[in-house]
């Protein structure tokens, strides 16, 4: 038996620990991958008209373009079940990438300003570019984050000890009140109010495969770019100090994380509009399940994220039908009194 003194005892037992994160990861991997595709498969019979999976499956695999059900589940319901995945998990990676290159557990694409620049850029495009391409509207909304994040770093670090958590958070809430306001007085002053009205309280409902088609590749590479840059991520959660040690170039891994964020957040803006606390929320749950390692963090972001947003699509057609409640409506429910339990939590640790 070993003795209580036995350095190799706690030695096994964080082995044995990382070792069972590392099964929970490949779990959210495989399994989570299997629940996803069943949740949007279950997700395409239900709305207005009451579809059997039955007919989802003759659907994609026997096409009858003459069957009404046919055509509602191939150019309404995937589309928007397809979509809904992909922001899901965009949000989700983005807010991972943000917390572990920051080392801010607040950290989010909406909270710190980048959904808000994201939507203040659609109004512009909307009041002046009516005519715009959806490739022309998403380029747009990469501006659009980025002039909201330049915003809220800006104002952060404004004062003496630089851009603190909870600084971030307070400058997010501001540029993003700001930023919201001047949308609406855009929207009201030339009457485009009813066209960014969608985008402003969030939702699928308006996707269709032009929006997936140009929105996939953007938000696939990104995701795999996010990958290939996890390990970086990792170093970079330890503090500047330990991954320049370690021989990280933190610079071009600030950038890389920047611009990868900026895409994630972006497209998915473009397509859902202000959908908040997602990137919150899911990195969290990710690194309580598979540990502080961004390599496993990453991965089970994107799917876990993409399982809340087909959930959260799913409710907000089943809770009123057959009028829609606003999937921002239903992350905010579950996102704000997760920010009071962060907030409270982070007050605590000062």
């Amino acid at each position: 038996m070993n003795s209580p003194n036995n350095p190799a005892q706690p030695a096994q037992t964080i082995q044995h620990k990382q070792n069972s994160r590392v099964w929970v990861a490949w779990l959210i991997l495989f399994g989570g991958s299997g629940l996803l595709c069943f949740l949007m498969a279950f997700s395409i019979t239900k709305g207005a008209a009451e579809i059997s999976l039955q007919t989802v499956w003759d659907a994609l695999f026997r096409f009858d373009k003459e069957n009404t059900h046919h055509l509602i589940v191939l150019d309404l319901r995937l589309p928007r079940v397809i979509a809904s995945a992909l922001v899901g998990a965009a949000f989700a990676v983005s807010g991972a990438i943000m917390q572990g290159t920051t080392r801010n557990p607040m950290a989010d694409s909406g909270l710190l300003g980048l959904n808000a620049g994201a939507g203040f850029a659609l109004s512009l495009c909307f009041a002046f570019f009516p005519g715009m391409g959806y490739l022309q509207i998403i380029l747009f909304s990469f501006l659009g984050a980025a002039l909201g994040t330049v915003l809220v770093q800006g104002i952060a670090s404004m004062r003496r000890g630089g851009a603190t958590p909870m600084r971030l958070v307070l400058a997010g809430a501001a540029v993003s009140a700001l930023l919201a306001a001047l949308s609406q007085g855009i929207a009201l002053y030339f009457h485009v109010a009813q066209d960014i009205m969608f985008w402003t309280v969030g939702g699928v409902a308006g996707s269709n495969w032009e929006q997936v088609q140009i929105m996939t590749p953007w938000i696939l590479g990104a995701l795999l770019a996010a990958i290939v840059l996890s390990r970086s991520v990792s170093l970079l959660s330890l503090g500047e100090d330990v991954a320049k040690g370690l021989g990280l170039n933190t610079i071009a891994v600030n950038v890389l994380c920047s611009l990868i964020v900026l895409i994630l957040a972006g497209a998915s803006v473009s397509v859902v509009g202000s959908v908040g606390f997602v990137g919150l929320m899911i990195p969290h749950l990710a690194r309580y399940l598979v540990g502080v390692d961004y390599r496993w963090i990453i991965p089970s972001s994107a799917v876990l994220g993409a399982i809340l947003m087909v959930l959260a699509d799913l409710g907000a057609r089943m809770l009123n039908p057959p009028f829609e409640t606003p999937i921002g409506v239903l992350t905010a429910l579950v996102g704000v009194p997760f920010f009071l339990y962060l907030s409270r939590k982070q007050r605590r640790a000062i």
